[in-house]
């Protein structure tokens, strides 16, 4: 089995497990700490795969070109897909995780060919705060995708702000990545526990919600 590429991400080498949440204030703070990763991408002529609120486009662009990324171009090229949430968890007006979880695997299949490039993927999960069918699965979703991941070398890093999820969404969500950045720090997340133990936990609530 050949070593995985190395990819920084806050200031740090990212092992084999490559599904992260990082958790921020503002905006600027999630700037700061992903443009670096966004930029040795590019620089390495790693896939750039960005889901972001629609309304948030001109801001992200402009963002990306301050750090040196020639958005035009990149786009044109395919080197940089910035896909908006209904084109991605959202589409048709809901979330059907699925739906996403196969779109994951395809964004990810696509540029794993044989020495081919590695894909770093960026979503902001706000899309979770909308008043849409299906996002409260939001926590299983990100669960399962533990099944996925590992049988690529890419990164995934699933931004949140902690301003705007609640702290019982948020505690669920850090169970679910191995890695995870607090504070622009990237570490290994004590709190990680695997899918098949997350699921049936999550199993076993609604049990007894139903009751």
């Amino acid at each position: 089995m050949s070593q995985k590429k190395e990819v920084r991400l806050a200031g740090r080498s990212l092992g084999t497990s490559r599904h992260v949440c990082a958790f921020f204030t503002t905006k600027d703070e999630e700037y700061r700490v992903l443009l670096p990763f966004i930029k040795e991408g590019f620089e390495r002529g790693d896939r750039a795969f960005h889901i972001i609120n629609e309304a948030h486009r001109p801001e992200h662009r402009r963002r990306l070109e301050q750090a040196g990324v020639p958005v035009e171009d990149s786009e044109r090229t395919g080197q940089l897909e910035i896909r908006r949430w209904e084109d991605a968890y959202l589409r048709d007006g809901h979330f059907d995780q699925n739906r996403m979880l196969a779109l994951i695997e395809e964004v990810l299949q696509g540029g794993n060919e044989q020495g081919g490039p590695l894909t770093r993927l960026v979503a902001n999960m706000e899309w979770a705060l909308e008043d849409r069918p299906g996002v409260r699965d939001i926590v299983e979703y990100e669960a399962r995708l533990n099944y996925i991941l590992p049988k690529f070398d890419d990164a995934v890093c699933c931004t949140y702000d902690l301003q705007r999820f609640s702290a019982d969404v948020v505690m669920d969500i850090l169970r679910t990545h191995p890695m995870v950045i607090i504070g622009g720090i990237l570490q290994e997340n004590s709190f990680f526990v695997s899918p098949d133990e997350m699921l049936r936990e999550m199993q076993e609530r609604e049990a007894l919600h139903a009751v």
